[in-house]
């Protein structure tokens, strides 16, 4: 059991796709967040 998780997560960790795909999640959930919520007085074209 243990054995399976820490493979699955070690592919998880080196596959550099994956981090690509989370890291532009993250980062477009974070602007649609201060986009959204704070309603930003300066705006960037």
């Amino acid at each position: 059991m243990t054995q399976r998780i820490s493979k699955y997560q070690r592919f998880k960790m080196k596959n550099p796709i994956i981090q690509f795909f989370k890291f532009i999640y993250l980062s477009l959930k974070i602007m649609i967040i201060v986009a959204g919520g704070h309603g930003g007085t300066r705006k960037v074209n």
